[in-house]
């Protein structure tokens, strides 16, 4: 869908910052009614512009307070299979995002951990054991800064 006009940019910009504003705060900050601004934003939803709405956990509040991106290249002996290695690592708890990439590594993992500590519990005791698993790079997250991207 590319006929986005201003307001639906300036909607989906809003619902990028706080998907919990209502329609009509949205349809007054853009000079139209709350009806108007609901039908836009279904019809985007309906268009796949807007593939759902997620909460924002403070992994931090909740006891994780270390973020780990993994970049993990399999090993060419045994040739297991991807989806017996994507079967496997999507069970396990702590890793929170799988990515299949192109470039040095194979997959890119976002996994969290209490501490450093329980991390290394983590490396050693699931990721490390996990079918296939060659090489891997590890990058802890100092600091992270959310944009909401192209559409702000």
């Amino acid at each position: 869908m590319t006929d986005l006009d201003e307001i639906d940019r300036a909607l989906l910009a809003m619902l990028a910052r706080d998907a919990t504003t209502g329609a009509g705060a949205m349809g007054k900050a853009v000079g139209i009614s709350q009806p108007s601004a609901w039908r836009r934003i279904k019809r985007l939803e309906e268009a796949g512009v807007i593939r759902g709405r997620r909460l924002d956990v403070d992994r931090v509040a909740l006891g994780f307070g270390v973020t780990v991106f993994l970049g993990i290249k399999l090993a060419t002996k045994g040739r297991v299979s991807i989806e017996d290695f994507e079967r496997a690592v999507k069970a396990i708890p702590e890793v929170q995002v799988v990515q299949h990439v192109l470039g040095l590594f194979d997959y890119r993992l976002r996994v969290v951990a209490r501490d450093i500590t329980d991390f290394e519990r983590v490396l050693r005791r699931r990721i490390m054991t996990l079918p296939g698993v060659g090489q891997v790079e590890a990058n802890v997250l100092l600091s992270e800064e959310g944009r909401p991207g192209p559409i702000g």
